[in-house]
């Protein structure tokens, strides 16, 4: 009995979009409103509010965007999509941009620039899972950061964004020392169309004025490359520094010398990068 019902919505959206999800880009559309109303609540939009909307997909929810009052400016990478999304919303309030976000953000003269130039914004988006990690780093290394950015995330990626000591990780320390984070609620796979293997989460990032300087993502890059050896031994050997030098450097941090780059605190990374910058050796 599901099957057949899955099949017939399905067989609906199809016929009405005149559109099949393009799994190389992987596409996957949400199709649950109590989803939509929660990353609404997240995003805690005004009527005056300007959001930038990642892959609006079959603009289910673009819909709920609008109906909030908010200017939307959404970027889409699937040409067949803006054109059903342009019939489907003749709204004054919703710009769309036919593009890929990720060279959007990297040109500082492209047109989503020039829109959200000298103004407050927030993002949302449910985002091709192999984008995650790449399209964080570019929100969150603008020179004109988000208010607030809510995105859907495997949840696997999720909880590696939010992890903390001992079970941190390259992407969770990179994260957060630019934004509070937050998990706001898992989401099972079965509020998308087609459905993917996964189950997903929501996430809400708050942007802070941190910038991570070359010699700090040394660093982090270095502590990480390799999991199971320890801390020390992956700075020494990846940055070529002398082991004993840092043994002195991790005894006056009160950090154990057989500590591993996972049990760091977001302090002690600080710290660490200050003093091996003090002392000359990053």
């Amino acid at each position: 009995m599901s099957r057949k019902r899955n099949y017939s919505t399905r067989k609906k959206l199809v016929k009405k979009t005149a559109f099949r999800p393009r799994k190389q880009w992987g596409q996957v559309f949400l199709r649950s409103p109590a989803v939509a109303n929660q990353i609404i609540k997240a995003a805690e939009i005004k009527p005056q509010d300007i959001i930038l909307e990642i892959g609006p997909g079959t603009g289910f929810l673009t819909e709920k965007l609008l109906s909030t009052g908010a200017q939307i400016i959404a970027v889409e990478k699937d040409k067949e999509l803006v054109e059903y999304l342009l019939q489907k919303f003749p709204s004054p309030n919703l710009s769309l941009i036919s593009a890929d976000i990720r060279k959007l953000l990297r040109d500082n003269n492209s047109q989503l620039y020039n829109l959200l130039s000298n103004k407050c914004y927030k993002v949302v988006g449910n985002i091709p899972y192999y984008l995650t990690s790449y399209l964080i780093r570019l929100l969150l290394q603008l020179p004109q950061k988000p208010q607030l950015i809510i995105l859907m995330v495997q949840k696997e990626v999720a909880q590696r964004i939010t992890a903390s000591p001992p079970q941190m990780n390259l992407l969770a320390v990179l994260t957060q020392l630019q934004a509070e984070v937050q998990l706001i609620t898992f989401v099972s796979r079965k509020a998308f169309w087609p459905r993917p293997k996964v189950d997903s989460a929501i996430i809400k990032l708050i942007p802070i004025q941190n910038h991570l300087s070359s010699s700090f993502l040394r660093l982090v890059k270095a502590g990480f490359s390799h999991k199971r050896k320890y801390l020390i031994t992956n700075i020494s050997q990846q940055l070529s520094l002398p082991v004993q030098k840092l043994q002195q450097i991790f005894l006056q941090l009160k950090i154990p010398l057989q500590a591993r780059a996972q049990e760091l605190s977001l302090n002690q990374w600080k710290a660490l990068n200050q003093t091996l910058l003090s002392q000359n050796m990053l």
